[in-house]
């Protein structure tokens, strides 16, 4: 069931407690560990679910990093390997690359999102986060869409994500757009 609550002001600690044992256990490999998703946006009504993207270098060693999230009670969703591909999108399907794991049953809700550093689905959600905390408009907009999906197809996740990708794919356009205009850089890593 999806329910979109008001903005908590706990989360940020939330990701910090979830953060933390992914670099001890990742160390190096993790390039970077960043809070994403709406739970990432001050004032933005979300899912109680906690996105945190891990960057690393490639994939080309993904036995190891199966082993060491297994060490926490993470497990690889074998089926995830990519993200939404937006429309137009010239590139690679590789570039749309990853790797997601769900947290052991012990951890309160969260999505664990694996990509390679500079490809375009590990910038996409930075952007998209950065661009949401600047512009209140977009976010609160962004927020009413997403709590009408969810109070008119509470059950059906599969018409969520029909509606909000394509959504998302209009804002990161008008992100684009303010990236380039502010000469945006994705900022240091949250953890």
């Amino acid at each position: 069931m999806i329910t979109i609550i008001p903005y908590q002001s706990h989360w940020p600690e939330d990701f910090l407690a979830l953060a933390r044992p992914l670099r001890e256990v990742l160390g190096d490999s993790a390039l970077r560990i960043d809070h994403i998703g709406s739970t990432a946006v001050p004032g933005l009504a979300a899912k109680d679910i906690i996105d945190i993207q891990v960057t690393i270098n490639d994939f080309d060693n993904v036995p190891r990093l199966v082993a060491a999230l297994g060490s926490l009670g993470y497990t690889e969703a074998v089926g995830i390997t990519q993200d939404h591909l937006p429309p137009l999108y010239q590139g690679p399907a590789t570039d749309w690359e990853k790797r997601y794991f769900r947290p052991p049953t012990s951890l309160r809700p969260m999505h664990l999102h694996i990509r390679a550093s500079g490809r375009p689905n590990q910038r996409y959600p930075i952007l998209f986060r950065d661009y949401l905390r600047a512009h209140p408009v977009a976010s609160a907009a962004y927020a009413l869409i997403k709590q009408h999906l969810s109070q008119r197809h509470p059950d059906d996740v599969d018409f969520y994500y029909d509606i909000k990708d394509p959504l998302c794919d209009i804002v990161i356009t008008a992100a684009e757009d303010w990236a380039q205009s502010t000469n945006w850089q994705m900022g240091p890593s949250d953890q």
